[in-house]
């Protein structure tokens, strides 16, 4: 008897991600937990530099920034709740003072900058259609930063909207790294403070854009993160206790699936070979000054000597 419905995954032929391969991770919180997979694996990745951005024109913004090296003034920011923020970047950038949140902005527009022209592969997380508009900029932002709703007013992206934000995020990235490989997925977190209706109107627009994108030919790829949570894993409990997000073994699960066809048969073997490496520094023993324990911890050098020799970016 078969309980669960089964999504076909094809493994790609070409343009496999491995140990020698450059990920940039963008967009929602969904794209954290990949990168943090990427991470523990060892995998070479650079995750949000402007943190969690949840909808397409935060990300495409945060992109014609970097490949234009558009840089930031004092005179864009905001000072709220005792710190200065920026209206196109995460709360995790704020900062005490403007000065120091200038130059950090500024630093990751450098840094994504040379990512985006050194990557092999582009994976872009996409959460909502929803956005909302500054009222006195007029500008769409990626962060109300809990300024005062009355701020802002809200809107849904259109597709046709959606589908020039990831035409031009493309465009973009090509003129500087033509080879480079895409793939797009939509999150599988809900946003229900949207509304349930709403979150599957944004969630619609969302898969409907990206489905006129995605072309192989043109190393364009949608990896079906949405329909694995939702058609695989129609569960609650695979839910966080907040029945929104994703839980561990939920992540797990799309990571394998993930994982099962993108990565490269001897990055396979190499991240095997990482976890196992991973679960020994995390021993903790009976008695540090053993015999047994000073072998143990002889042998792990020696496996992590072995594997910085064939993956010299490799750093425990």
């Amino acid at each position: 008897m078969n309980l669960q419905t089964q999504i076909s995954l094809q493994p790609q032929k070409f343009n496999q991600l491995d140990y020698n391969s450059k990920a940039v991770l963008l967009g929602s919180c969904f794209s954290e937990n990949v990168g943090a997979k990427f991470m523990y694996f060892k995998l070479q990745a650079t995750v949000n530099p402007f943190g969690i951005l949840f909808h397409p024109l935060a990300i495409e913004n945060l992109i014609t920034r970097a490949i234009n090296s558009d840089y930031y003034s004092g005179d864009e920011l905001i000072f709220h709740s005792e710190q200065w923020c920026c209206l196109d970047a995460h709360s995790k950038l704020n900062k005490a003072t403007q000065d120091d949140l200038v130059n950090e902005l500024n630093m990751q527009i450098d840094s994504t900058l040379l990512q985006l022209k050194s990557a092999s592969h582009i994976i872009i997380t996409l959460g909502t259609s929803w956005v909302y508009r500054h009222i006195a900029s007029e500008r769409i932002v990626a962060n109300c930063h809990k300024v005062p709703q009355k701020q802002f007013s809200k809107e849904l992206l259109s597709v046709d909207t959606i589908l020039q934000s990831l035409g031009a995020m493309v465009a973009l990235i090509k003129s500087v790294n033509p080879k480079v490989n895409f793939i797009f997925t939509v999150s599988p977190v809900r946003h229900l403070k949207d509304g349930f209706v709403e979150n599957t109107r944004s969630k619609s627009h969302l898969i409907a854009a990206v489905h006129q994108m995605v072309d192989q030919r043109q190393q364009l790829h949608y990896f079906p993160s949405y329909e694995i949570m939702m058609d695989e894993l129609r569960d609650y409990r695979f839910y966080d206790l907040d029945m929104l997000h994703p839980n561990r073994l939920a992540i797990d699960y799309i990571w394998e699936k993930f994982r099962s066809i993108w990565l490269s048969e001897e990055a396979k073997k190499t991240s095997k070979i990482v976890a196992n490496i991973q679960a020994k520094k995390a021993h903790r023993p009976f008695n540090p000054e053993s015999v047994a324990h000073n072998e143990f911890l002889a042998k792990l050098a020696f496996d992590i000597e072995t594997l910085q020799a064939k993956y010299p970016h490799i750093s425990f």
